[in-house]
């Protein structure tokens, strides 16, 4: 018989996340992805594991992960099968959302494959959520709705935060720059209409994908910080734009084979403050100039997260320049106000006043983060 592969290298991750700081920076949830299903359903129509991967169950899983003080996340979808051809959750969603909840899933990323017409598909997505409400247990309900719904018609993102706790808006993020400058560059052009709705219990998640190493299935992904598709600049700017647009930081990586770099980023605690910021407002880019863009975030303390993303892919590091008028519609530095960068590295600048202008030097394809 095949190893527990699955099982084994999940224990493995939440053994590393316990004890390599993962958890203390705020990483709480290790997530399966698709896959983890056995082909059918069991005898009273309720999911099962693969009992080659996982031999003892998601219960024993979720167990070992709140052992370690982690907690657990897990897939289905909405339609009648998963994206990879599973039991979709589709005519079962109470059994479904009780199932998870008698094996203590901390999370349910819910996906939206084979899911039929606009209405099926938001009565799909209702459904679970007030399944999974009806079950007692505090699950985090991460929902592809918006997505899946965009091709056929515009999302009500009011009635989505309704039933949702974070949506996603765009294609499947990749371990590629590419990839990384197709979500920042949607989330602009749409963000009249995403950022409105973010806040305290209901978020905007850029991308959602299954793992990196595809045969693993394991984690919902956001932050591919860690892979090779990204250079250092890369990397720094994924971080900082993640933290601006106040996205779930989930990562999709080997915790086992991470640089001490990668590692150091992805574990920044002024990064990670700005994203995790108690007033919940998501950032938007107020500025794009030739190849640079300028995002703000407003925080709270009547502070601003401010980045400065250099778009070009050639050259050395360019110099970009602009009045801090520009920043909190003119209030953000009114008298005057305190400038720390954080990315790519963290130091003071000093303090200015209202009608001083900052340059900023930036590398190709990189980031500063600022707060001000």
């Amino acid at each position: 018989p095949r190893s527990p592969r699955s099982e084994r290298l999940f224990v493995e991750m939440a053994d590393r996340m316990a004890s390599e700081g993962w958890r203390e920076a705020g990483y709480e949830f290790l997530c399966i992805d698709d896959c983890w299903m056995a082909p059918t359903r069991d005898g009273q129509g309720r999911l099962r594991a693969d009992p080659r991967r996982f031999p003892g169950g998601i219960r024993r899983l979720a167990d070992y992960v709140h052992s370690k003080g982690l907690k657990l996340g897990i897939y289905s979808d909405v339609g009648e099968k998963t994206c990879a051809g599973f039991p979709g959750s589709y005519g079962h969603y109470e059994l479904d959302a009780r199932t998870f909840a008698s094996w203590g899933v901390d999370l349910l990323k819910f996906d939206g494959c084979s899911s039929g017409s606009p209405e099926r598909l938001a009565e799909g997505y209702r459904r679970m959520s007030l399944a999974l409400n009806k079950t007692g247990r505090s699950i985090v309900y991460a929902c592809e709705w918006p997505f899946y719904l965009r091709p056929m018609q515009q999302p009500n993102y009011t009635e989505i935060k309704q039933y949702c706790n974070h949506w996603r808006n765009f294609y499947d993020v990749y371990d590629s720059w590419n990839s990384i400058k197709s979500i920042l560059e949607w989330t602009a052009l749409h963000q009249d209409s995403i950022v409105k709705i973010a806040g305290p219990g209901g978020w905007n998640d850029p991308d959602m994908a299954s793992s990196v190493t595809r045969r693993s299935f394991v984690f919902l992904s956001q932050l591919v910080i860690g892979n090779f598709g990204l250079s250092w600049d890369q990397s720094v700017t994924q971080m900082a734009m993640w933290a601006i647009m106040a996205a779930p930081l989930f990562m999709s990586n080997d915790l086992r084979r991470i640089s001490p770099e990668a590692k150091c980023l992805l574990q920044n605690k002024e990064v990670i403050a700005i994203n995790q910021d108690p007033l919940g407002r998501q950032g938007y880019r107020i500025l794009k100039d030739k190849t640079f863009e300028l995002w703000e975030r407003p925080l709270s303390g009547r502070a601003y997260a401010v980045a400065v993303l250099n778009q070009q892919e050639i050259g050395g590091p360019q110099n970009f320049t602009f009045s801090l008028t520009f920043l909190g519609s003119g209030l953000a530095c009114n008298p005057a106000c305190s400038v720390r960068q954080v990315l790519p590295a963290s130091r003071d600048w000093g303090v200015y006043s209202w009608i001083s202008s900052l340059s900023v030097e930036v590398n190709p394809t990189g980031t500063v983060l600022l707060k001000v």
